[in-house]
């Protein structure tokens, strides 16, 4: 990390630790005594801090997830009902939420009727296809 004085250097490899146990940047900063606003600063002035900070942030990040996972796993082994769906539901494909599409095309370009078209904006706001750009209109 660039030109620190050594309180400095210290704060700032303390606030990377922090980050590597719990990824978030207000935790991280208030367990190493500085405000959020240094950290910016910091982040700003010295991309070798910044660098290291991201890296801290996607390693803290793995690390929750990992922590994550081994909860739902006992709780799975706990037969609770909710873990194993939410499971099954994201991991096997056969439980995985389905939308289901059945077309006839034959070349003809009628436009939608009205209840064509409303079934179709519900359809796809249900499941989310929409850009989001679009999901703050709507």
């Amino acid at each position: 990390m660039t030109r620190a004085n050594p309180q400095q250097k210290k704060q700032k490899e303390a606030v990377v630790e922090q980050l590597k146990k719990i990824p978030i940047i207000q935790i991280a900063v208030e367990k190493c005594g500085i405000s959020r606003a240094i950290y910016y600063v910091w982040r700003k002035q010295d991309p070798e801090f910044a660098k290291a900070a991201d890296q801290a942030l996607s390693d803290g990040v793995l690390f929750i997830n990992d922590l994550s996972e081994g909860q739902l796993i006992s709780l799975i082994k706990d037969q609770d009902i909710q873990s194993i769906r939410f499971w099954l539901t994201h991991r096997h494909p056969a439980y995985a939420a389905k939308l289901q599409v059945e077309a006839n095309i034959n070349g003809i370009e009628e436009p939608l009727s009205t209840e064509q078209q409303r079934f179709v904006e519900r359809a796809v706001k249900q499941f989310s296809l929409r850009p989001k750009a679009d999901k703050k209109k709507g």
